[in-house]
C-alpha cells in the first residue's frame, strides 16, 4: 500500500485512475507519494517500478532526485558573480554493481535545450551518462 496525495492505494490501476480528467487524458501534475514529490505521473510510475525491482533484489540503493554540481560558482571582482549550476536527475540506483542515473521525459521535454545541455555537462564533468526513460 502507498499513500498518494493523502489517499491509500493498493494497485497501479487505482494510481492510473487518479488525476484523469473526463476525456481520459492525464494532465501534467505533481504527485506526492511516500513523502517524495514527483514532477509527473510518468516519473511516479517509474518510481513504483524501480521500488518493486529494489524489493526483489534486482537493483540496490535506489535514490530519488540526486543532485550534482555541473558548473561551480564563479566570483567576479566588482560584480555579484554566478551561482553554481546543478543537475538533478530523477533516479540513481545500482544494478549488478553498475551505477545507473535516469531521467523520465516525455518526447517533448527531452528536446528542451536546458535539459540537453545539462545532460551533456553531466557526462563531460562527472562521466555519468544519463539514461532517458521516455513515456
Amino acid at each position: 500500500m502507498v499513500v498518494i496525495n493523502g489517499k491509500k492505494v493498493t494497485n497501479i490501476a487505482q494510481i492510473r485512475r487518479m488525476g484523469e480528467n473526463k476525456s481520459g487524458k492525464v494532465p501534467h501534475q505533481r504527485i506526492m507519494a511516500n513523502g517524495i514529490e514527483f514532477d509527473s505521473k510518468a516519473e511516479h510510475d517509474r518510481y513504483l517500478e524501480l521500488l518493486v525491482m529494489e524489493r526483489a533484489g534486482v537493483i540496490t540503493n535506489l535514490e530519488c532526485h540526486p543532485r550534482w554540481e555541473i558548473i561551480p560558482a564563479q566570483k567576479i571582482p566588482g560584480h555579484r558573480g554566478f551561482q553554481a549550476a546543478h543537475y538533478t536527475a530523477d533516479f540513481r540506483y545500482f544494478r549488478d554493481g553498475v551505477e545507473h542515473v535516469e531521467d523520465v521525459k516525455s518526447s517533448y521535454t527531452r528536446e528542451a535545450q536546458d535539459y540537453v545541455l545539462r545532460r551533456k555537462l553531466m557526462y563531460l564533468v562527472h562521466g555519468i551518462y544519463v539514461e532517458e526513460v521516455v513515456r
